[in-house]
């Protein structure tokens, strides 16, 4: 089988606990590190998955990377190869795919519960969940792409992620691990305190609360999500 791909934007935001579920289920996957500049493939062909992780920046800066990634994930979805977005990522996959990427009512940072959608295709995703602490950290939302199916929304941001077909976007972070958050509490610190007064930012020690055991919990929730994911795979 082709290995995976992963698009890491930022050295903070790499594949997290995706990477770990990857290496678990014994399946290749490989990282352009598009903070290094990495040479970007110049087709979808060459992989049986493709996946975008966040990043502090925007899908509407004129960025000169964003254009090409913009095509590869209109390539991917046109020959059915499974594309997986997680918050910025997200955003690629809805701009890609003709939606817009706008500024969200208020900032989001931190822990926060997600709603899953009363659809078929929310159940095949999540089964029997109804809701989950989700982790949050942008200022940006997406909207849906012709066809896409609404799977979550939170109290302050009503797309926090959709599929269509093979495909889905996250606009919250359920690959975060225990590392990832403890270092975005550091290097976000003057971003959360410049948003202190929104009412889903909250503060670094909320954050890191009983982190093991949230971060425990997400990662079981992800599990599943990722195993139908790898389903899609071509191979």
């Amino acid at each position: 089988m082709k290995p995976v791909v992963v698009f890491r934007h930022a050295a903070s935001e790499g594949a997290g606990y995706l990477g770990q579920f990857l290496d678990q289920k014994e399946i290749v996957w490989e990282v352009v590190r598009i903070d290094r500049n990495d040479a970007i493939p110049t087709s979808a062909r060459d992989f049986s998955g493709l996946v975008f992780m966040g990043g502090p920046m925007s899908v509407n800066d004129p960025l000169p990377w964003i254009p090409p990634l913009l095509d590869l994930i209109r390539e991917a979805v046109s020959l059915n190869i499974p594309v997986l977005g997680h918050c910025l990522g997200g955003q690629l996959i809805s701009k890609a795919l003709g939606a817009e990427v706008t500024k969200n009512p208020v900032k989001e940072i931190g822990w926060g519960e997600v709603t899953v959608s009363d659809n078929p295709t929310a159940s095949e995703w999540f089964g029997t969940l109804d809701k989950f602490q989700g982790f949050h950290w942008h200022g940006e939302t997406f909207s849906l792409p012709d066809q896409a199916v609404h799977l979550l929304a939170s109290q302050y941001c009503k797309n926090q992620a959709y599929a269509l077909g093979k495909h889905i976007a996250f606009q919250c972070h359920i690959e975060m691990t225990e590392k990832m958050v403890q270092t975005w509490c550091e290097i976000g610190l003057d971003e959360i305190r410049a948003s202190s007064d929104s009412p889903s930012v909250y503060q670094p020690e909320e954050i890191k609360h009983d982190l093991q055991a949230r971060i425990s919990t997400l990662s079981s929730i992800a599990h599943p999500i990722y195993e139908r994911w790898i389903q899609g795979l071509v191979r």
